[in-house]
């Protein structure tokens, strides 16, 4: 696959560069601004943020450690395709965790705690139909960041956002095919029976969000087959979740 222009933007004067260009490339990765299978070049990028190639490089040794690219001698580096089997990993453990955390904010939720939580829904409700998917997914984050800080599990929060790389990308992808009130209702789901002191239901509403890429990730496999790697199975008759 040829190259993919990359998006130049402003390195912060009198910081450490190769952080920074780990950082802008590795966002642009998980957007797909960068597709899967690009080929990225050391040199071209050098060129066009106007730096040497060594904070290039060590920022390529960073996104080949998670996963993000792989140099292949004689021909270059590349970014990886989006693993299957990593996405639903992520999956499993983002949904063990994320129950468990909304169980804690129903046990104990006060005023602050709902304050917080209103606010992360008026800012999704807010956004109108020609907000991106960047916007959408920045709303996304800040309301699943804030639910782990209610429930004092911030640092958890910090290990997920390592862990679900691979399902970021495809996250993505999905804010740009399907329907963006959905998922804001489920959120909706979930912060009523957090209002409502039922950590039973704020469970189970959990759960049911989050197995929503289990249906969708087969069709966005075989809309974009060259985009990922290992196989998709097909979803299980979906089973009720305890407490819904």
């Amino acid at each position: 696959m040829a190259a993919n222009p990359i998006q130049v933007q402003l390195l912060a004067q009198g910081a450490a560069v190769s952080p920074q260009l780990h950082r802008l490339l590795r966002d642009q990765i998980i957007r797909g601004e960068i597709p899967p299978g690009a080929r990225i070049s050391e040199t071209e990028i050098a060129s066009s943020w106007s730096v040497s190639r060594q904070p290039v490089r060590e920022a390529f040794i960073k996104l080949a450690e998670e996963g993000l690219v792989e140099v292949r001698p004689q021909r270059g580096t590349f970014v990886t395709l989006i693993s299957v089997p990593a996405v639903m990993t992520a999956r499993f453990i983002r949904e063990a965790v994320e129950a468990d955390i909304v169980r804690l904010i129903a046990e104990r939720v006060d005023d602050t705690a709902m304050s917080l939580l209103d606010l992360r829904m008026a800012e999704q409700h807010a956004l109108g139909d020609d907000a991106s998917a960047e916007d959408f997914m920045r709303a996304d984050e800040a309301f699943h960041r804030s639910l782990a800080e209610l429930a004092a599990q911030a640092a958890v929060a910090d290990h997920l956002e390592i862990l679900k790389t691979q399902m970021n990308r495809v996250r993505h992808i999905s804010a740009r095919q399907f329907s963006r009130e959905r998922l804001i209702t489920q959120h909706s789901e979930v912060v009523e029976a957090i209002r409502a002191s039922d950590p039973d239901r704020a469970e189970a509403a959990m759960r049911l969000h989050l197995r929503e890429i289990v249906a969708d990730l087969p069709g966005i496999v075989a809309r974009l087959p060259h985009f990922f790697e290992g196989a998709v199975e097909a979803p299980p008759p979906q089973q009720p979740v305890a407490g819904a």
